[in-house]
């Protein structure tokens, strides 16, 4: 390619042994030969024999020249045209530590999708999609040997000890309900008591480990308030709404369903029965994710068909929610407020779903904001009773008188449980959201 190039340039030889007029390499036959020779190039000095054998050693010195010009002007451009082909090379230096630490070709794809190569970024690297960059990079290291090779990614199993923590929550609160049933005054304030700090210290131990747990401990921390916080009103919010509407409450709750402050002991039982369902729904999306994930050959095709995974884990657990909520209710013969519980159960679900796929800050905030609604819908009614202040209660009044005391949080974390819903959709389709975790060395 760079003699054709050369070809194309005027006052360029045609070839060695070819003496032009106008090249750079006449200048030095000329300056041997003197002004003589180039006054009267036609015939030859008499005597002088030897003008025929300087013309042919001029025209070979010519060529001589012209060859070595062309091979010195060939050797400088290869190296700048390899630099130039070669683009991986540099993308694999600025990456150097994900293609050292990648186990699978799928990680460093999820590496470098997280840090914004996209499907089109790709192909100016001369690859058509981002797993196939991946691939390359991979191979390269792998033959220089920075990185030993390794099977593909499988899917995590389930394991015993995950099985039971996520079970031992539900069976605790069920104790404790029962417990507080069977009880009368001071024992059961201990027993209810109790309850709550056993079911708090089992589900600590389940969300610690198995599917819901978490790969990294980066992030905001805090949530465990705001989630407290809304499971405490979906037991004491309702009534504590509804007294305070009619004039309430007179005095704390005494238990009873025919009293000032009722309680609703069935939503949180069914959400602590609901924490085994969660777990296994969130394995299977994981085991799901990242068999999609190996098949992919695109970043786009692995988001299409994840997202109907995504959805399809939600109403999975959503339908167990709500068995489980029908049955509680049942057993505990409570009205079973699905639409309120439902909201609640899909915004903790689809928030944890998300922080275990690291992305911990969206669902800290959305938590955080449900529960200051839900407080300050409870605060305008209280300072609604001050002189002049009337108008601050009147739209939660209202909520509550056309559709009850359930509708404040239900609108309050269905409409949480939507918004995280959609972020998830985002976010949960990326291939770095499904990447394998990095083994310990």
């Amino acid at each position: 390619m760079n003699d054709l190039g050369e070809l194309d340039r005027p006052g360029t030889p045609a070839g060695p042994g070819t003496s032009a007029g106008t090249g750079a390499s006449d200048a030095p036959s000329e300056r041997a030969l003197g002004p003589a020779a180039t006054a009267a190039p036609a015939s030859p000095a008499p005597g002088s024999a030897a003008d025929p054998e300087l013309s042919v050693e001029r025209g070979q010195a010519s060529g001589r020249e012209a060859s070595v010009a062309q091979g010195q002007a060939a050797d400088r451009k290869p190296p700048s045209a390899r630099r130039g082909a070669d683009p991986v090379k540099a993308l694999m230096h600025r990456h150097r530590e994900l293609c050292e630490r990648a186990v699978d070709p799928l990680e460093i794809a999820a590496g470098l999708e997280a840090h914004g190569i996209t499907e089109r970024t790709a192909a100016r690297f001369r690859h058509r999609d981002v797993f196939s960059l991946a691939e390359e990079m991979y191979a390269r290291v792998t033959r220089d040997g920075d990185a030993p090779a390794s099977p593909a990614p499988t899917a995590p199993r389930a394991r015993a000890d995950w099985v039971l923590l996520t079970l031992l929550p539900g069976a605790l609160c069920a104790a404790a309900v029962n417990a507080a049933h069977l009880t009368h005054g001071r024992t059961r304030l201990i027993a209810v008591a109790a309850g709550i700090l056993a079911v708090g210290l089992a589900l600590r131990a389940a969300l610690r480990r198995g599917p819901l747990s978490r790969t990294d401990h980066t992030g905001p921390r805090g949530s465990a308030l705001w989630i407290s916080w809304l499971v405490a009103y979906s037991v004491l919010g309702d009534g504590l709404l509804h007294s305070a509407v009619t004039g309430g409450p007179d005095g704390p709750p005494t238990g009873a369903a025919d009293g000032s402050w009722p309680l609703a002991v069935a939503p949180v039982l069914a959400l602590a029965l609901a924490c085994a369902p969660a777990a296994w729904t969130a394995h299977l999306f994981t085991a799901r994710g990242r068999r999609r994930l190996a098949a992919s050959r695109g970043l786009e095709d692995f988001a299409a068909a994840v997202r109907p995974l995504l959805l399809g884990t939600v109403a999975l657990f959503l339908g167990a929610l709500a068995g489980l909520l029908a049955l509680c209710a049942a057993v505990l013969d409570e009205p079973a407020d699905h639409a309120e519980v439902l909201a609640l159960g899909a915004l903790l679900f689809i928030a944890r779903l998300l922080t275990t796929h690291c992305f911990p800050y969206a669902p800290a905030a959305v938590l955080a904001t449900t529960a200051t609604v839900q407080a300050a819908a409870l605060a305008t009614v209280f300072i609604a009773r001050l002189p002049g202040l009337g108008f601050l209660g009147t739209p939660v009044e209202t909520l509550v008188t056309l559709w009850g005391a359930g509708s404040v949080p239900t609108l309050a974390c269905g409409a949480a449980a939507l918004t995280l819903l959609v972020h998830a959709t985002r976010r949960l389709t990326r291939a770095s959201a499904h990447a394998p975790p990095v083994p310990s060395r």
